[in-house]
């Protein structure tokens, strides 16, 4: 029996006691005012579809091969045209800076690291250059919601492709902003309004109002200042009118690859697709636009079954393990993207709360591949997995 050695650096105390994405957002929890919180974990509406999305990677059911030699491990995957070192990448989220004053700079460094891409949304605090210059010899990838402002959006097109970012997602499915309530309740606004309730909710968190007062100001770095709620933001800024006509243009403006974020039917699917469209994410937007959303993991074997064979195949929305993951894989996803792990890991810790995210999701996808017979990613079958049922049609 021994002592164990203690840690003194307070912030890799607390990451290294956080063992899963579920530690990390506990730890988010503590240390993030209400506001700046709930903008990251809440979702639209009653929050049905996120949670439905949890809860079905937690009803699935592995089937493990055993006696094979699983001494090495190969987690990596070609994606889009490049490599990527783990079969997830950093989705694109907005308004990052205010949950953590890091934001985008950590997500992107840290992501380099891991030799993962990194996504820049169009709503993000960072610009598209400063990203660039965080991560640069690793593959960023820029997000873009279609404007009203043609120009506007174009020249944002424009600057990814001169900065080197090699994938564009285009996201469908913000014809308007869905109906984030924890937001309103809390007052969410472009910057950010102080009032008594605030006050009061900050005073345990003073060092994420120390950084957050003594950092660059918070604003969108593709924008012009606005002062309003980020739901008003979204409502007047994008475009209801994009069709898929649009989006064949999109695809001749730009010169990487292209994806489509958002599916979310098997005839959608299809028809980007046919579009010619280098990719698709089955994603209902981490269940923060349309509640009772379809839910992308179940979606995901029929996608396959119909477009699998034409297109590069990305899934998003309720991911929290390393299993998750790997279940998303064996049904035939290329790749995943995760949003709200990798800012659980931001708030908790900033880039090093950020790698230790990415570290978590490693660690459980091994063991997982380990645990189920296999040495690489291609292994991976549908009869690695069963998707049990909760929720099931009724005969219409």
């Amino acid at each position: 029996m021994r002592f164990k050695k203690p840690q003194l650096n307070a912030t890799r105390r607390r990451l290294d006691a956080a063992l899963t994405i579920e530690d990390l957002r506990a730890i988010a929890r503590r240390r993030t005012p209400r506001a700046a919180f709930d903008y990251t974990d809440g979702a639209a509406e009653e929050e049905l579809s996120i949670e439905r999305a949890r809860q079905a990677f937690r009803d699935i059911e592995f089937h493990p091969a055993i006696l094979r030699d699983v001494s090495k491990v190969d987690t990596s995957c070609a994606i889009l045209g490049g490599r990527s070192q783990l079969p997830f990448g950093i989705a694109p989220t907005g308004f990052t800076r205010m949950m953590q004053t890091e934001g985008e700079y950590a997500g992107a460094r840290a992501a380099g690291s891991a030799g993962i891409p990194f996504s820049l949304s169009t709503m993000g605090t960072a610009s598209i250059e400063d990203v660039k210059s965080a991560n640069p010899h690793g593959r960023n990838w820029f997000q873009l919601y279609m404007w009203k402002d043609r120009d506007r959006s174009m020249a944002l097109v424009e600057r990814a492709a001169k900065a080197g970012y090699d994938t564009m997602l285009v996201t469908v499915d913000v014809p308007v902003a869905g109906a984030r309530l924890r937001d309103k309740r809390n007052g969410m606004s472009i910057p950010p309004a102080l009032t008594a309730k605030t006050v009061l909710n900050a005073l345990p968190r003073p060092q994420w109002w120390i950084d957050f007062l003594t950092t660059e100001p918070l604003a969108f770095a593709s924008l012009d200042r606005w002062s309003g709620t980020v739901a008003e933001l979204l409502d007047t800024m994008f475009d209801p009118t994009v069709t898929f006509e649009d989006l064949a243009w999109i695809k001749e403006q730009w010169p990487g690859k292209l994806v489509v974020k958002g599916i979310q039917t098997v005839a959608d699917a299809k028809a980007v697709t046919d579009l010619g469209v280098d990719g698709i994410v089955l994603s209902n937007h981490g269940g923060r636009q349309l509640d009772r959303a379809p839910i992308p993991f179940h979606l995901l074997p029929s996608v396959v079954s119909e477009v699998g064979e034409d297109t590069e195949i990305l899934i998003d929305t309720g991911i929290m393990s390393g299993a998750d993951i790997v279940a998303s894989v064996a049904l035939g996803a290329r790749f995943t993207l995760i949003g709200r792990a990798y800012l659980y890991g931001l708030m908790a810790g900033g880039e090093a709360g950020v790698r230790r995210a990415i570290e978590i999701l490693s660690d459980q996808i091994e063991r997982t591949m380990r645990l189920l017979g296999v040495t690489s990613l291609d292994e991976l079958t549908p009869e690695h997995v069963t998707q049990l049922e909760r929720l099931t049609p009724r005969a219409r």
